[in-house]
């Protein structure tokens, strides 16, 4: 025993002297070069002391999980959306649910204010706020029946801070949905090779379901391998459809993939949760953490050199191209669900609560996740701080700042401090087989020139469009497993709130109540998906201020209702572990909405922006980058649409942080008038290890299961 504790003592002592080394690197660099390598280091040293120490303190001191207490999975287990389900499969299925558009996206367009600020925010911001919000979010929700986030805030905070969370939450749902379904369509445009992929990764997830379910139950090594496998060669058959007469069959313009979107999200959302949403999140999940994984690799082999300026100009001046406002507090705002993101708690309290066989299961899947998704912001933040920055800001910026022309945007990139040459800009797209990189925004097509740059770097420049696609591909594959769980949901968000008033939909598993919220969820969010890929002034550009605001509003939602759980259920003292990083959440995103509410600068404040458009309107004026009045009319209402939007979703959430406040000042004071809506205790029967690898004890208590299981039948 005692050389085991030396062999962890040295072990974790050598974890903290790498991170400390990276993170000494970053922060004591001045004009030198910086590989990107010591990014990686400072992130993987960090996370892992996270998650070995701090996770494991807040899941057996503070939450106390208990193993022996039966999930809702186990309790109301009806092969729809309450299954237990193993917990390899349920990683799987939750890091894709929540990885989504964000950890690609936001540290892309962060990198403008240079690569410092957003891998201090990523990866402190991980380990304090978001991780800790997924974690204690999917405890409490698993104690709860699997209630979502709303119907928990309207139990345990009160009928009017609950309505206010419930509303508010739902339609920040709608608003992500919107913009991750936008990311797709902006990847895969017009790139065949990208869609017959993606298309591909249905049937190979309807396989590997009924193949779990039906021909070899609980077979998963051999589900993996098939799985993978088909995927791997759909992406081959991808760029041999690219290349043959099929193309033209899926080079889908983007209003056409908007409507196969919106009807995929529908299916998904409604068929049983093994058939269709678990397999394919698992399969997607090798491709994602895989290609992560193959991506630090080869940062540490090739050790490419940050480009990018630690932190450059656009951080004080807060006119940048790619967003506008300053460090504080947009980078924060951007950078989104990399760090903290309030779209994992609809997760942590949609499916997965739904599914998970144990509670000791939450650190690994709530924790383990979130820091597994904020590693993929670390990639993308490297990627986009690799590239020339030059290269890095004529594709970020819209067209109506840069032209269309290689020639006009490096002039316009060359003004702003960045030198790119026509030549240079024309050369980057040959090399990956594109017609043009110019305003490729939404941060995917960024952070695929990024990975085919450290690829090409390892297996040669040849492979480098291979690369840009396959990168492409595991970008679009990445967003639409957020896209399916989110909009399932969705759909029980719907349900809890009209189970209030229609009392058939509280039952999630209700069939016409199923299909009528689907119904409305995706109409709702395809709504705002339609408006992005038809906004002038770059859909990506207009929405993402909203979405990482929404979410981050969101996130404060989630961690008042983890605050005021903490306190009614007598563990005050360690209210602090959610509050701290609600009051930081709180200040950042109000100052944000405030901002885009009331800021006079029109590329900030929406409602000046509706002003200057209005009035050139009544002027008969076309401001750029509109072309037409169409154009102009479309900004006015869209600008209108965010202003309000953001006003009242800012207000709700004020009005869910004071009710949340009130109710734990009440408890504090007279606990007897409190009450918690916690099932009550169920033994369980299922036996399964609390994280990847069993431990030794956990080995034994399955083979006794086993042994105990068999003795009957003997």
């Amino acid at each position: 025993m005692r050389t085991a504790n030396v062999r962890s003592i040295v072990i974790w002592t050598l974890v903290a002297l790498v991170g400390a080394a990276g993170w000494s690197v970053l922060a004591l660099s001045r004009g030198e070069n910086v590989s990107a390598a010591w990014m990686v280091a400072a992130a993987l040293g960090s996370y892992a002391i996270a998650y070995r120490f701090y996770a494991k303190f807040i899941a057996y001191k503070v939450l106390k999980v208990d193993g022996t207490r039966a999930t809702p999975a186990e309790r109301l287990d009806n092969g729809i959306d309450f299954h237990p389900t193993d917990r390899r499969v349920l990683l799987g299925h939750h890091f894709a649910a929540i990885a989504g558009a964000g950890p690609l996206v936001g540290p892309v367009l962060a990198a403008q204010m240079g690569y410092l600020p957003g891998t201090i925010w990523i990866i402190t911001g991980v380990i304090f706020a978001g991780a800790v919000q997924d974690m204690v979010v999917l405890f409490f929700s698993t104690r709860r029946d699997g209630r979502s986030l709303g119907q928990m805030a309207r139990e345990e905070i009160g009928p009017f801070g609950g309505a206010a969370a419930l509303i508010a939450a739902f339609a920040i749902m709608i608003i992500l949905l919107g913009v991750l379904a936008l990311v797709i369509v902006n990847a895969l445009a017009a790139s065949p090779w990208g869609t017959f992929s993606i298309a591909m990764t249905i049937p190979i997830a309807l396989l590997m379901g009924f193949y779990l379910r039906v021909l070899r139950p609980g077979r998963i090594a051999e589900v993996s391998l098939i799985g993978v496998a088909l995927l791997l060669l759909a992406l081959v058959a991808g760029r041999w459809v690219a290349e043959s007469s099929w193309a033209d069959a899926f080079t889908l313009a983007p209003s056409t993939l908007v409507v196969w979107l919106v009807a995929y999200g529908f299916i998904a959302s409604i068929l049983p949760v093994w058939m269709l949403l678990a397999p394919r999140d698992y399969l997607s999940t090798f491709m994602k953490i895989g290609t992560i994984a193959l991506l630090a690799l080869g940062v540490v082999i090739a050790l490419p050199t940050l480009k990018m300026d630690a932190v450059t100009d656009f951080a004080s001046r807060g006119d940048g191209p790619v967003f506008a406002g300053s460090l504080f507090p947009f980078v924060f705002i951007t950078i989104a669900c990399g760090a903290l993101s309030g779209f994992h708690s609809l997760i942590s309290s949609g499916t997965t609560p739904k599914m998970i066989q144990k509670e000791t299961q939450v650190r690994m899947i709530g924790y383990g996740s979130m820091l597994m998704e904020s590693s993929v912001a670390i990639m993308a933040l490297v990627a986009a701080s690799i590239i020339d920055p030059g290269l890095y800001f004529a594709m970020n910026a819209p067209a109506g700042a840069i032209g269309t022309t290689v020639q006009n945007a490096s002039q316009v990139v060359s003004s702003w401090g960045y030198h790119i040459s026509p030549a240079d800009l024309a050369q980057a797209a040959k090399n990956v087989e594109e017609s043009s990189l110019l305003s490729r925004t939404g941060g995917a097509p960024t952070l695929a020139i990024g990975v085919s740059e450290i690829f090409s770097k390892v297996t040669g420049g040849s492979l480098r469009a291979f690369w840009y696609h396959f990168a492409i591909m595991f970008e679009a594959l990445f967003i639409l497993t957020a896209l399916d769980a989110g909009t399932r949901v969705g759909r029980f968000m719907l349900q809890d709130m009209l189970g209030n008033v229609i009392r058939p939909f509280k039952n999630v598993s209700w069939k016409p109540g199923l299909v009528i919220t689907s119904g409305i969820v995706c109409a709702l969010w395809g709504y705002f998906l339609w408006v992005g890929v038809h906004e002038p002034l770059g859909g990506i550009n207009q929405l993402f201020p909203i979405f990482g605001i929404s979410n981050q509003l969101l996130a404060a939602v989630a961690l008042a209702v983890c605050t005021t759980l903490l306190v009614k259920s007598g563990r005050l003292k360690w209210a602090w572990i959610t509050g701290i990083p609600l009051a930081w959440d709180a200040t950042v995103t109000l100052t944000a909405s405030y901002q885009k509410v009331f800021s006079s600068d029109p590329k900030v404040g929406f409602f000046k922006q509706r002003s200057v458009f209005q009035d050139a309107i009544d002027a008969g004026k076309v401001l750029p980058p509109a072309k037409n009045m169409d154009d102009m009319h479309t900004v006015v209402t869209n600008s209108t649409v965010d202003g309000v939007l953001t006003a009242v979703l800012a207000v709700l959430i004020v009005v869910v942080i004071a009710d949340a406040l009130r109710v734990c000042v009440r408890h504090i004071r007279r606990p007897a008038l409190s009450s918690l809506s916690e099932s009550p205790y169920v033994e369980s029967r299922i036996t399964a290890p609390a994280g990847l690898i069993p431990t030794q004890e956990e080995r034994e208590e399955g083979r006794r299961a086993v042994v105990g299981s068999a003795a009957p039948g003997d």
